[in-house]
């Protein structure tokens, strides 16, 4: 009965174990979030980056971008951000650099890069390949796609899965919204001007009136 026991007990240990490994392991990836990033849209991809080293910081990041027309960084103190563009003027990549004195992020810490993208291309994932230099001068490439049968590669490149937008009923809606504001504000005008008119035709009334007056009594 107790070795029955003691049994179950190192088995379940050892399960718990093996989950907490795992679970550390996908942890320490870099990984891209967006919540409700849309296809076609603009949003804001947040880059978490854990230093996995134990004797080194991370001192830069590189990102590759999708060439997209559009991508503002979030100040970071003590980071400096650098952006490359094709000859097109499409951002390809951006890059962080931790600013001398700044010893980077720390083993056993992790840093927030966040950016401001879009608009995002019409396709269901989009990979953003990511460079993480240490200070030691390693280089960490998370390139990697996906195994077909969903295995995780070792360095997986960060990847966000877009809905598809719905830009033309987005278009529709605000050309909607113009046309209905510029026919109230010619609506407004047109009353306006009536106004003016109905106004300055009575006061001619009434200077006509008052002409008429003086003359009779005159």
């Amino acid at each position: 009965m107790h070795r029955s026991i003691s049994r179950a007990a190192g088995t379940a240990a050892a399960a718990a174990t093996l989950a907490f490994l795992a679970c550390g392991t996908a942890a320490a990836h870099v990984t891209v979030d967006a919540p409700g990033a849309q296809q076609g849209k603009y949003g804001v991809a947040t880059f978490r980056v854990p230093t996995e080293s134990d004797t080194a910081s991370t001192t830069a990041l590189t990102v590759t971008l999708p060439n997209l027309k559009s991508a503002r960084t979030e100040p970071i103190p003590g980071w400096s951000a650098k952006v490359d563009k094709n000859e097109k003027l499409e951002i390809t990549a951006i890059t962080w650099t931790a600013d001398p004195g700044n010893p980077g992020v720390g083993p056993g810490q992790f840093q927030r890069f966040a950016i401001a993208v879009g608009p995002l291309p019409a396709q269901d994932t989009v990979s953003f390949p990511t460079k993480q230099t240490y200070s030691d001068g390693k280089v960490v490439s998370w390139d990697q796609p996906m195994g077909k049968d969903g295995a995780e590669p070792e360095h997986p490149a960060p990847s966000l899965t877009l809905t598809k937008g719905k830009a033309d009923a987005d278009a529709h809606m605000v050309d909607t919204e113009a046309s209905v504001d510029s026919t109230v504000d010619t609506d407004n005008t047109a009353r306006w001007l009536g106004g003016i008119g109905l106004a300055l035709g009575l006061l001619g009334v009434a200077l006509g009136l008052g002409n008429v007056i003086r003359a009779r009594r005159s």
